[in-house]
């Protein structure tokens, strides 16, 4: 006869507690949040510098920091840093923003209805896969040489990406939620605006931060050919002439853009929309 079971005391190993932070989908401080991206900028720096100051690769390739921000300080002394800058913001903003006006009511549009759905999107992701280099030759014959061309270029670049991010958010809304709207009455209408608008507006929203994103990495594609200033005009005017810590000035400017946009488009997002966090 086999004795029945007895519950063992004192032999379970006692269950470690990790840190949250540690915990799949687990929670974190603002100040470790903090201190531990300093912490990650602060390596990656101090090993740019000792390579630099190894000499592991020739000063052309890669020029210290202390003579990149020394060559920053010097375009910034002049002016030429802060207009490149002025005018690279105005022309992503102006290209972002047409295409944010016109994408996200198509995406709307298209993630709501099935024929509109089948009427643009296939054409959408046929142009969407097309390179957005491919369009320089023919946005400077078809619309010039001024910022209407890099605004064309940046344009390019989002609108068709946003459209399909947008229906994709449209898309995730409950069909139990709509649902209920029918069954109280409601018209299309006011479905979309009380109820598919609401779910939806946290991930638009992302879907515009992430699109702003690529908006930056654009604008050197859109100040290649035929600017006379901007940062992107600047990188490849250095390149031309091997300035290297003028090309990784710029790109640390253009990453610092960047990363202060999407920053302060998250933190609003979490503002306007605290249930999203939920």
């Amino acid at each position: 006869m086999t004795p029945p079971d007895r519950p063992l005391t004192g032999s379970a190993p006692r269950a470690r507690r990790r840190h949250p932070a540690l915990a799949i989908g687990g929670s974190i401080s603002l100040r470790l949040y903090v201190a531990t991206t300093a912490i990650t900028f602060a390596v990656v720096l101090a090993a740019w510098w000792l390579a630099a100051a190894a000499g592991i690769f020739p000063k052309l390739f890669l020029p210290s920091p202390s003579d990149v921000v020394g060559r920053l300080v010097e375009l910034a002394g002049d002016g030429t840093l802060w207009n490149d800058v002025a005018v690279s913001t105005y022309r992503i903003l102006v290209g972002f923003v047409i295409a944010t006006v016109l994408a996200i009511p198509i995406g709307i549009l298209i993630g709501t209805y099935r024929l509109a759905e089948a009427a643009i999107e296939p054409m959408n992701d046929f142009i969407r896969y097309m390179p957005v280099v491919g369009f320089i030759p023919l946005t400077i014959i078809w619309i010039g040489i001024d910022d209407s061309q890099k605004f064309a270029i940046i344009f390019i670049g989002t609108f068709f990406q946003e459209v399909l991010l947008v229906m994709d958010n449209v898309k995730r809304v409950d069909r139990d939620l709509v649902n209920i709207g029918y069954t109280l009455g409601l018209r299309d209408v006011s479905i979309l605006f009380r109820i598919i608008l609401p779910s939806a507006a946290p991930g638009i929203w992302d879907t515009l931060r992430i699109s702003l994103g690529w908006a930056w990495t654009w604008i050197v594609l859109a100040e290649l050919v035929a600017a006379g200033n901007g940062l992107g005009y600047r990188i490849t005017t250095a390149q031309r002439y091997f300035q290297t810590e003028t090309i990784i000035g710029y790109l640390v400017v253009l990453g610092i853009l960047g990363l202060i946009t999407d920053q302060a488009m998250k933190a609003f997002g979490r503002f306007v929309f605290p249930w999203a966090e939920r």
